[in-house]
């Protein structure tokens, strides 16, 4: 036997830190994009722990190593519907524009959340079920929501591009037609999502456009950055 020490490096049973943690975030996705799926097939209340674990082909105990519970997945779900919606407005609130064509992008953007996945985790779901904290913070943010719609109408009137209006309900009642689209949409129908959001930025502000702003509305408003993928 030769004795010779080897010039090849041994090669560690351990893959890199990077290497594991990448990992552990694609399961932990993988586990919130299969969640979110069972809860709007079955209901939250209709969808167990070993639902899931099932669907993904894994232990129930393995999914404790990535949540604490089924509340804090339904919270998660719902964190990354409204992590889209509050991208979307820091970019708005960085650009030029009037108010009407700010409106009309906030429009487009929410209503293409509307038809993810994770988007009608935001309408679909019932907050008494999370934790009080995690309650709190989705009812904050979804008040830092209305104040956007509201303070796109408001500067639209200040600057001649919306109407006079009552500014809370307008906001109310444009936010509550795109809400419902979470409720409705189905994927595959007669119009894509895109087309479905560019309609509703029309039909939601020609009411409240003034007659100048109207005449440029025949055209979608342009489209925002998507900032993060996900599930539709």
């Amino acid at each position: 036997m030769d004795g010779s020490p080897s010039s090849a490096t041994p090669q560690s049973p351990w893959t890199p830190f990077e290497s594991r943690r990448r990992a552990r975030d694609e399961k932990r996705e993988a586990v919130l994009r299969t969640a979110v799926q069972l809860f709007l097939e079955q209901g939250y209340h209709g969808t167990t722990l070993n639902d899931v674990a099932e669907r993904l082909n894994i232990t129930k105990p393995a999914l404790y190593n990535y949540f604490r519970g089924k509340d804090e997945i339904l919270y998660e779900c719902w964190a990354i519907g409204h992590e889209r919606v509050d991208d979307c407005i820091a970019e708005i609130n960085s650009s030029d524009g009037s108010g009407v064509a700010k409106l009309r992008k906030l429009i487009v953007r929410y209503a293409e959340v509307m038809t993810t996945d994770y988007g009608k985790s935001l309408v679909r779901f019932d907050v008494r079920d999370l934790t009080d904290h995690n309650r709190k913070l989705v009812q904050a943010s979804k008040r830092k929501i209305d104040r956007a719609f509201r303070a796109y109408i408001k500067d639209g009137i200040a600057d001649g591009s919306i109407r006079p209006c009552d500014v809370k309900l307008s906001a109310f009642a444009i936010a509550g037609s795109l809400n419902w689209i979470g409720h409705w949409y189905q994927p595959g129908g007669a119009l894509p999502a895109e087309e479905i959001a560019s309609e509703f930025a029309i039909r939601l502000t020609e009411g409240l456009a003034t007659k100048s702003s109207r005449k440029k509305a025949g055209k979608p408003p342009a489209r925002v950055k998507r900032v993060r993928g996900g599930s539709r």
